[in-house]
């Protein structure tokens, strides 16, 4: 603990309110609420704690606090801060997956379709189905009883749903709307659980066409009976109230929360997927961001009812929905929330051992390095690798890992300027002096080590760019490959000294890992450069073809092979003038290859 952070904890007030942990970089890593902001932020710097918030304790170099009027305040502030600031150590509901609906188009002649977007259209939504599977069976039985319009309304003949009687095929035939809007009401009706009224239905016509002696049609009736016991059986149904509501049921296990929602929409049970993650408060005060953005989140989702534990204050989550919120205190009401939790439970206890694993090879593997190396854990790691054949086309490339986690998004490409022929140690300077005097320019965040896929050479480099022109202190490790160019040895120190780990260890996969993905990320760059220099440069030295008609050309064609292969009446009517045209056939009368330089 820092100095300044003990004269802060000297002055937190006995109110209610949010903090926001920062790290030495000034970003944001955490956001909490409190009742009672002096206890709660004083609890993190005394007692012990579970390795996670060991974790994030370790990183805090810095706290802010806002105070608010009430509990209530404190969480609405909360959920908004971590919207805008995103940090890493919150819950953040990842999973943007958008449920399937059932969608009655607002046209004249209504269509029937499926969507993962509500809008505000004056369309009919029904929904959100468990997957689109069985958005999709609902659809092709709703199909099959009304033939609502499946063409354009630009089609000049029947379409092939008019054939088998699934389409009226309006833009072809006069066909009255009304008879649309009734069809309209009755789908309706059918998906908002009125389907046993259509299922009698059609027994009576079933029945009638048999005594007709019609029993083609009888048959049919048949068929679609059983379509619907089947289809909308699949769903348990849970209640005849047809109320749309969700029931929120959690678990906690070793510092860990499991969230389990039901979706019930007309009546039916829908589960939602999982959500696993680590919270660093009471269960109940973190169950509560988590509603909050939960409905954030999904705000199309928010239903007329929510049901929750009874050990979750009510009048919070009311003042984060706009729902009637229950929480059920006998009968099956209570039993539905009992079943989330429990599902939560066992959802908690089947995935545990696979987050454990999967934090032993990102966090676990960089304390680990850290240790080994003994500088502090490497939170942020960039990566560079150079890319050249016998000099021509050389680039660099840098990827970035977070957390022993690849950050795809703040991975950097770079054509080498200032080296001519091929010379690593020079375009690793160049490179090096690139990204860092960026930014120290922008102020952008430093890695906590840099690693460079080389020997000694490259990294003595890299500290002399970093160290005499740059001014900056930034551990500089390198990465050493065996004979079959695979991870052989990790060099660091002044002397650069090997650094032993076992084969086996998440440190030594995880440096496997960077050097693997920061090779690929540069050699594909490089393939890509220099076969579309190689591309281009057939095409250098015709007369008349410029960048401009060069770029056009190659956009149309997509190979230099379809060029040689075209006549010249194809190539003027790519565009090219006709004496254009027949310079481009006549370079191309000797054969060429695709092949690259």
């Amino acid at each position: 603990m820092n100095e300044r952070i003990k004269s802060k904890l000297a002055l937190l007030p006995d109110q209610p309110g949010c903090y926001l942990m920062k790290d030495k970089n000034k970003t944001i890593i955490y956001v909490g609420k409190a009742k009672i902001l002096k206890n709660r932020v004083r609890s993190y710097f005394t007692g012990s704690h579970d390795t996670k918030t060991e974790r994030l304790v370790s990183e805090i170099d810095d706290f802010e606090y806002i105070v608010t009027e009430s509990n209530i305040e404190a969480l609405l502030l909360e959920i908004n801060l971590i919207q805008q600031n995103n940090p890493k150590y919150n819950i953040m509901l990842k999973d943007d997956k958008s449920y399937p609906f059932i969608k009655i188009t607002n046209e004249k002649y209504p269509r029937l379709t499926i969507t993962r977007q509500v809008k505000k259209d004056k369309a009919n939504y029904f929904g959100p189905y468990p997957d689109v599977k069985a958005a999709n069976e609902t659809k092709r039985l709703l199909d099959r009883l009304y033939p609502l319009r499946k063409c354009s309304l630009s089609s000049k003949k029947p379409c092939l749903y008019y054939h088998i009687g699934q389409c009226l095929c309006p833009s072809v035939f006069d066909v009255d709307p009304k008879v649309y809007q009734l069809m309209v009401e009755e789908i309706k009706r059918f998906l908002n659980g009125g389907y046993t009224d259509i299922q009698e239905s059609l027994q009576e016509k079933m029945t009638l066409a048999a005594e007709k002696m019609e029993f083609e049609k009888a048959a049919e009736y048949r068929d679609q009976i059983s379509s619907i016991e089947t289809v909308m059986t699949r769903q348990k149904m849970t209640n005849t109230d047809f109320v749309d509501r969700d029931i929120f049921g959690y678990a906690v296990d070793k510092g860990w929360m499991c969230v389990q929602v039901f979706f019930v929409r007309q009546g039916k049970i829908i589960e939602r997927e999982v959500s696993i993650f680590p919270f660093y408060n009471e269960g109940a005060e973190d169950f509560l961001t988590f509603i909050g953005q939960f409905y954030l989140e999904n705000q199309n989702f928010v239903p007329k009812e929510i049901f929750i534990p009874a050990d979750i204050d009510k009048v919070s989550v009311e003042a984060l929905v706009k729902a009637k919120v229950y929480q059920p205190q006998k009968g099956e009401k209570k039993k539905l929330v009992a079943l989330a939790s429990k599902n939560a439970q066992v959802s908690l206890m089947e995935k545990f051992d696979l987050i454990e694993r999967k934090e032993e090879r990102t966090i676990g593997a960089i304390e680990k390095l850290g240790e080994a190396m003994g500088i502090p854990t490497p939170v942020r790691i960039e990566a560079f690798d150079n890319s050249n054949i016998m000099g021509t086309d050389p680039v660099s490339a840098m990827v970035v890992f977070v957390d022993g986690k690849p950050q795809k998004n703040e991975y950097r490409k770079y054509k080498i300027k200032t080296v001519k022929g091929p010379d690593d140690y020079a375009s690793m300077r160049e490179v090096i002096y690139r990204r860092y005097s960026r930014v120290l320019k922008d102020g952008l965040v430093f890695p906590d080590l840099i690693v460079i896929d080389g020997g000694k050479g490259q990294v003595d480099v890299a500290k002399d760019v970093l160290e005499n022109q740059l001014g900056l202190m930034i551990p500089v490790a390198g990465l050493a490959k065996n004979d079959k160019h695979r991870t052989s040895e990790l060099l660091f120190g002044p002397a650069l000294d090997v650094i032993p780990l076992k084969r086996n260890s998440p440190e030594f996969f995880l440096l496997q890992r960077i050097q693997d993905e920061v090779h690929r990320f540069a050699i594909t760059f490089h393939r890509q450069l220099r076969s579309k220099n190689s591309f281009a440069s057939k095409l250098d030295g015709i007369d008349g073809l410029g960048p401009k008609r060069k770029k056009n050309l190659l956009k149309e064609f997509k190979s230099l092979k379809n060029i040689q292969a075209a006549t010249i009446e194809e190539l003027e009517a790519s565009g090219l003038p006709k004496n254009v045209a027949l310079n481009v056939f006549e370079h191309f009368k000797e054969p060429v290859t695709e092949t690259t330089k």
